[in-house]
C-alpha cells in the first residue's frame, strides 16, 4: 500500500493506493478482509467511521438467529431445498440463492472455528430450530448477541495480519470511470481532511441505509451510506422491501420472542405519561384470541399484512401505531403486571389461554404469576440485558414502537456480489440480495456468504496492482471537484444545520414510507424530500468539520430516501399491493403477482429510472462429479485457490 501527501486541486489530501479498500468494521466487513489476506490479497485497507458503530457490533433480540443448512437430527435438508426456502421467499434471484445455501456451512463452521460458540450435543451436531419463513429448523444461535460475538471473532482474526486501517472516516463520492469503480473519496470526520483512495477494487460493507427513519431499531451510531454509491450508478435492487416490527425506543432493541411470549401488558398513555390504559383487547375477538396473538407475535415477530386480520399478530402492530400515530399516545409493554382477563392463581389459572401459548409455557416452566417471573425463568438474558442498559423491567414499563429494522433490498450484485459498476462489491445488508419473505437470521449468513464470495472474485480475477497515481488522478480530479465545490459552498455564517434536515427526514419517512404506505403518501415525500435537498444544497450552514461530515451524510440519506420513496410509487403504480412488511392502503394483499419481478432502480444525469424485470431463476447445473473436477482444473482453480 501506498501513502503519501498530495495537493489536489488546492486541498491537501491523503493519498492511498491498494488493490482493495474495504467500507464498514461489522461481521462482513471483518469477513471480507479475513478472507482476502488469506486468500493470498495481503495489499488491502479497512476504511471505517468508527471501529465498534454499526449494527453487527449493537444490536440483537432476544435470541438473534444465524441460518444455514440442517446439521442436527433426521431431519432432511440440501442445498437445493435451502435455495428453493429462499427463492419463495419472493423476488429474490435463483443464483444468488443457491450461492447463499450452498456456501452457509462453508461460512458457518468457519466462523466455528474462529470461536464463535454455536451449540452443539455431545455427538457434534449442531442443534437447530426453525425461525420465521424456515421450514427446516436451520437457525442456529449464541443467545442475544450474535453478530457481535462473530464480529468480534472476525476482528479478532483481522488484527492478527498487517492490515491497513482508518479509522473515524467516513465516505463522500464513490469514484468510477464509465463502468469500472476506481476508489473512493473520503473525509476525516473530525479534522475535515480529505482522503483519496486509488484501488482496484471496493467492498462496501456499510450496513443498511438506517437513517432514513426516525423510528427505528438499528443503533444510532449506524447510518448507512447506500446513497453515495446510488449517486455513483449503481443500481438499486428491492429498495422497497424493509423488515418493520415492534422495538422499544429508548435503548434500540427488538422485542421479538420471549418479550411477547411470556404475555406482559400492553398500555398507553399520554405524553406525560398519565392515563394508563390498555388496548389491546378492543381489536380481538376475546381475551383468548388477544393472548394466543400476543404469543404468536414471538415467533412472528415481523409486521406482516397477511397476518392484521381477525385475530392475527400483526393486528398488535396496527394497533401500536394507531395509538401512536392517530392518538398521539406513547405506548408501553409493562413487564410488572399480567393482561386483564389472564388470572394467574385460583382454578381457572392460566385458563384463558389457547392450548399452543399454555403448553409452551407449560413446557418451559413458566407458569409464573408475573410476566417479569416468566421472563426471568425463560430468557434471564433478555431481562438482564436491559438492566445492563439502564432500564429495570422490574420497576418500570418499557416504552416501544413499531420500528424499521432490516432493509430486505439494498444495492444490486451478481452471485460474486459485485455490482454493474466492475469492481464494486457491495457485501452485507448494504447489497440487495434478500426476496420478500426472508428467513429470519438469513441475513447473517448472507454477509458472510457474500465477504466470501467476493473474495473469492478479487484474488481470483482483480489481483492488478491499482493505476498510477497520474493516470488515477486525471480520471478523478472532475468528481473531487464536485465534492469540494459542496464543502466549499456549505461554509456559510448562517443557515441549516444539517442535523435538523436529517431530523426532518427521519420523521417524514417514519411517517410516510415505512410499514403503512399509499401513493398520496410516497408522492407527498418524494416533493418533501427534493425540497429538502434544495435545502441541503442552498440553505445548509457548517461551521466546524464534524458538521461537514453530518452535511455529506444527510446528502447521502436523502438520496436513498427519495429512491426509496419514488420506488414506492413505481411499485403501487405498478399494481403492487400488500407484501412483506408493509401495508398498501386501499390495495389488498399482493399475494405473489409479483413475486417473479425485482423492481431495479439507477441514478443518471439527474433523474431515478426505475425498471422491472424477471427474477433468475435457481440455474440447473451439472453436478456429476468427474464433471465439475475436470472444469475445476482446467479453469486453473486448484492453484488459484490454494488458500482457501
Amino acid at each position: 500500500m501506498d501513502k503519501r501527501q498530495i495537493t489536489l486541486l488546492g486541498q491537501r489530501t491523503d493519498y492511498y493506493s491498494c488493490n482493495t479498500v474495504i467500507v464498514g468494521t461489522g461481521a462482513s466487513g471483518y469477513a471480507a478482509a479475513v478472507r482476502l489476506y488469506e486468500m493470498g490479497q495481503k495489499d488491502i485497507l479497512i476504511l471505517t467511521e468508527g471501529i465498534y458503530m454499526g449494527t453487527s457490533r449493537n444490536t440483537g433480540s432476544d435470541k438473534q438467529t444465524y441460518y444455514k443448512l440442517n446439521l442436527c437430527g433426521d431431519t432432511e435438508d440440501s442445498i437445493e431445498e435451502m435455495a428453493k426456502t429462499y427463492f419463495h421467499g419472493e423476488s429474490m434471484d435463483g443464483d444468488i440463492a443457491l450461492c447463499e445455501a450452498a456456501n452457509s456451512l462453508r461460512c458457518f463452521f468457519y466462523l466455528c472455528e474462529l470461536g464463535v460458540p454455536f451449540p452443539f450435543n455431545t455427538y457434534g451436531e449442531y442443534a437447530g430450530y426453525k425461525t420465521d419463513h424456515d421450514p427446516g429448523a436451520r437457525a442456529t444461535s449464541v443467545g442475544p448477541l450474535t453478530s457481535k460475538v462473530m464480529t468480534e471473532c472476525l476482528q479478532k482474526r483481522a488484527e492478527q495480519y498487517p492490515i491497513g486501517m482508518l479509522n473515524g472516516v467516513q465516505v463522500v463520492s464513490v469514484l468510477r470511470d464509465e463502468e469500472k469503480c476506481l476508489g473512493l473519496l473520503a473525509l476525516e470526520i473530525n479534522t475535515g481532511k480529505w482522503i483519496l483512495i486509488n484501488a482496484v477494487n471496493v467492498v462496501y460493507a456499510t450496513g443498511g441505509p438506517a437513517g432514513i427513519y426516525q423510528d427505528s431499531v438499528y443503533p444510532a451510531s449506524q447510518s448507512g451510506g447506500t446513497g453515495a454509491a446510488l449517486l455513483a450508478g449503481v443500481k438499486g435492487k428491492n429498495l422497497t422491501e424493509w423488515q418493520y416490527g415492534l422495538a422499544s425506543i429508548r435503548f434500540r432493541w427488538n422485542v421479538s420472542g420471549s418479550y411477547q411470549q411470556v404475555l406482559p401488558r400492553y398500555v398507553s398513555t399520554k405524553q406525560d405519561g398519565s392515563d394508563p390504559r390498555e388496548f389491546l383487547g378492543a381489536g380481538f375477538s376475546d381475551v383468548t384470541a388477544m393472548l394466543e396473538a400476543q404469543f404468536l407475535k414471538g415467533f412472528q415477530w415481523p409486521f406482516d399484512p397477511r397476518k392484521t386480520g381477525k385475530d392475527g399478530s400483526s393486528r398488535i402492530d396496527l394497533l401500536v401505531y394507531r395509538e401512536i400515530a392517530e392518538k398521539g399516545r406513547r405506548v408501553w409493554m409493562d413487564f410488572r403486571e399480567n393482561p386483564s382477563g389472564l388470572a394467574v392463581t385460583g382454578a381457572d389459572a392460566f385458563g384463558a389461554l389457547g392450548p399452543q401459548a399454555r403448553e409452551y409455557l407449560k413446557n418451559c416452566d413458566c407458569l409464573l404469576p408475573a410476566p417479569i417471573d416468566r421472563l426471568k425463568r425463560m430468557n434471564p438474558g433478555a431481562a438482564a440485558l436491559y438492566r445492563a442498559n439502564g432500564i429495570d423491567l422490574e420497576r418500570e414499563m418499557l416504552e416501544v414502537a413499531v420500528c424499521a429494522q432490516h432493509n430486505n433490498g439494498g444495492l444490486s450484485g451478481d452471485l460474486w456480489w459485485e455490482s454493474e459498476l466492475r469492481h464494486f462489491f457491495p457485501v452485507g445488508e448494504v447489497n440487495g440480495s434478500h426476496g420478500v419473505y426472508r428467513p429470519g437470521g438469513s441475513a447473517l449468513n448472507a454477509g458472510q456468504v457474500g465477504a466470501l464470495r467476493a473474495a473469492v472474485r478479487i484474488t481470483r480475477d482483480y489481483a492488478d496492482p491499482p493505476p498510477p497515481m497520474d493516470r488515477f488522478l486525471s480520471v478523478v480530479s472532475p468528481q473531487a471537484e464536485q465534492a469540494f465545490s459542496k464543502a466549499a459552498k456549505w461554509q456559510r455564517k448562517e443557515g441549516i444545520p444539517p442535523e435538523a434536515l436529517r431530523r426532518s427526514l427521519g420523521s417524514l419517512m417514519s411517517r410516510n414510507c415505512a410499514h403503512i404506505r399509499s401513493a398520496d403518501k410516497a408522492r407527498e415525500a418524494v416533493e418533501e424530500i427534493a425540497r429538502l435537498r434544495r435545502q441541503l444544497e442552498e440553505e445548509t450552514a457548517v461551521q466546524e468539520p464534524k458538521q461537514l461530515a453530518q452535511a455529506f451524510r444527510a446528502e447521502d440519506l436523502l438520496i436513498t430516501a427519495h429512491t426509496l420513496a419514488q420506488c414506492i410509487l413505481a411499485y403501487i403504480r405498478h399494481g403492487g399491493g400488500s407484501r412483506g412488511s408493509y401495508l398498501i392502503q386501499g390495495a389488498g394483499l399482493d399475494e405473489g403477482r409479483h413475486a417473479g419481478e425485482i423492481l431495479e432502480a439507477q441514478w443518471r444525469d439527474g433523474k431515478l429510472v426505475t425498471s422491472w424485470r424477471p427474477v433468475r431463476p435457481i440455474p440447473r447445473r451439472d453436478q456429476w462429479f468427474e464433471t465439475v473436477w475436470r472444469e475445476f482444473r482446467e479453469a486453473g482453480q486448484t492453484a488459484r485457490l490454494r488458500h482457501l
